[in-house]
């Protein structure tokens, strides 16, 4: 018995069966199962004790089905198996044999249209009928009887061609000729089979909707699939109101708004209608919208005038989210913030009230660029990229003396104005400068500094020491006797000896630079001793060494 349950609900899990029709007559089932017998030896009708001697009580069936369709209430059906019998008492005889049976039967469905629908999954019956049996064994059981019989069972269908099928037949000797074991008694022998097997539907069943009526009889033939069909094969309608279930939110309720009641008859049924006393519009769940702008009315800040529903239904012209009738330029996208106007180059600053509408500026330069953020705008300001003043077009006075950068010669060193923010040369300076043009002596046509000029060069080592912003420029220079190019190259030696001078005693060699001339820039005529001699010089001339801080 156990392994007939386990059997039966690994099948159910596996298949489902269906129901014969007028279109698919015939139906034929492989089967397999198990037999008990019952009668004057004893009873062991769904006994589950599993004690056996030679596996007497062990018998399995396997046979065939065959089944006619005769209406929606009843079928005709033939069954033959053939497996084995037995039975065991411990103490008593026993016996096995082999068995051969065959019926015929009528079989009373109950998926009938009238107790449970004809296309059920779930499809029980009843039947009863009359068979015959032949049975023989080693156990000195031999012969053949006519049996009633009757039982029940149950089809699963799944589809409307393969199924699966449980059936428990119950079958009473009619004439008990089980003599050979017992000849003294008047047999009461009966047996109970119960099988389980897969039923295939024979025949062609056109039932396009797959609603379990075939076509033939189907007045709805294209039915959704899945929905519950009357016997007809329509739609069930509970509530009779012309609208399927499936259709109907309010199956069990009359109306016409999705089947549900709709009182303002606006075709919204009343459970979904928010204004259900005022005629309004399906797509606002029934309330009335008057300027046709998607926002019911009651929501509708400005409901006689088409509007969007991000303003609660005003218009907006300009499509910048603010209303036209708080939106101080209505016809030009603005933004929220400015009333509805435009700032073009999103610095904050209405176009309105922005100088330079089109540059991104600041609030201080009246919306225009400032690079260096020093409040002159880019447009007027001299230095753009170097934060500087106001009072002088926006450029700086690095070091504070009066003399802007821009102007200023030595924007680090505080100078002045006289000389281009540079500091004035002392006067002692220039003169030893100016004693140096003809002080400094060299040998005839070399670059070998006389000894008389060391006084000289040494004032100046002593002057470039007491004034370490002093960057000095040496400049050789000669008259026009002898040739142009050994003049150049004579004047360049001359500086290079000065300068070497000065660097021996101990000036910073990046504060001198030694340039030749040749006789390129005379400060007197060729044509005289005299002159030749002012032509023949070395000049001195100051700059001033940016100060780092």
């Amino acid at each position: 018995m156990k392994r007939l349950l386990i059997s039966t609900m690994a099948s159910l899990l596996i298949l489902g069966a269906s129901a014969q029709t007028d279109e698919r007559k015939w139906n034929i089932g492989l089967l397999a199962g198990t037999s008990e017998y019952q009668g004057d030896l004893g009873n062991r009708f769904l006994y589950f004790n599993n004690k056996t001697i030679d596996n007497i009580d062990k018998t399995y069936t396997v046979g065939l089905s065959l089944t006619r369709y005769l209406n929606s209430t009843f079928d005709f059906g033939a069954m033959g198996t053939y497996g084995s019998w037995g039975y065991y008492e411990p103490g008593q005889s026993g016996f096995r044999a082999d068995l051969l049976q065959l019926n015929g039967h009528i079989k009373f469905k109950f998926n009938n249209g009238y107790i449970i629908e004809e296309n059920s999954l779930f499809q029980p019956y009843l039947f009863g009928g009359v068979g015959v049996n032949r049975y023989q064994g080693t156990t000195t059981i031999e012969g053949q009887d006519v049996t009633a019989i009757m039982g029940g069972g149950f089809n699963f269908r799944l589809s409307g061609v393969i199924g699966i099928n449980y059936q428990a037949t119950y079958g009473y000797l009619l004439t008990s000729d089980l003599r050979d074991l017992q000849p003294a008694k008047n047999m009461n022998d009966a047996f109970l089979m119960h099988t389980i097997g897969l039923n295939f539907n024979l025949g062609s069943a056109y039932d396009n909707d797959g609603d379990g009526v075939h076509d033939k009889k189907d007045k709805c033939p294209n039915t959704p699939s899945n929905v519950k069909v009357e016997r007809t094969g329509c739609p069930v309608d509970s509530d009779k109101d012309g609208i399927a279930d499936y259709l109907d939110a309010c199956p069990s309720e009359s109306g016409t708004a999705n089947g549900c009641p709709d009182n303002d008859k606006d075709g919204v049924a009343n459970k979904d209608d928010q204004c259900p006393e005022t005629a309004g519009l399906m797509t606002l769940n029934g309330c009335p919208d008057t300027d046709g702008d998607g926002i019911i009315d009651s929501k509708d800040n400005c409901p006689n005038v088409k509007g969007s529903l991000a303003l609660a239904g005003c218009p907006d012209r300009d499509n910048d989210g603010v209303a036209d009738e708080i939106d101080a330029c209505p016809d030009v996208y603005g933004l929220a913030s400015f009333k509805g106007c435009p700032d073009t180059d999103n610095d904050g600053i209405e176009n309105s009230k922005d100088q330079c509408p089109d540059l991104k500026g600041t609030i201080a330069t009246n919306g225009c660029p400032d690079t260096d953020n020093d409040g002159v705008h880019d447009g007027i300001d001299k230095c753009p990229r170097i934060a500087g003043s106001a009072n002088h077009s926006g450029c700086p006075d690095s070091d504070n003396d009066g003399v802007y950068d821009d102007m200023d010669r030595c924007i680090t060193i505080p100078g002045t104005s006289a000389n281009q923010g540079c500091p004035e040369v002392k006067k002692e300076v220039k003169q030893l400068f100016e004693k140096a043009l003809q002080g400094i002596q060299f040998e005839t046509g070399k670059a070998v500094i006389k000894s008389s000029s060391n006084a000289i060069l040494n004032s100046i080592v002593k002057v470039m020491k007491q004034n370490p912003s002093y960057k000095l420029l040496i400049g050789g220079h000669t008259d026009n006797v002898g040739d142009d190019e050994m003049n150049m190259t004579l004047s360049q030696d001359r500086a290079t000896a000065v300068s070497n001078y000065l660097i021996s005693n101990g000036v910073d060699p990046l504060r001198v630079t030694a340039k030749g001339y040749g006789e390129s820039t005379p400060v007197d005529v060729n044509t005289s001793v005299k002159g030749r001699t002012r032509n023949r010089r070395v000049e001195f001339k100051v700059e001033f060494l940016e100060v780092v801080k």
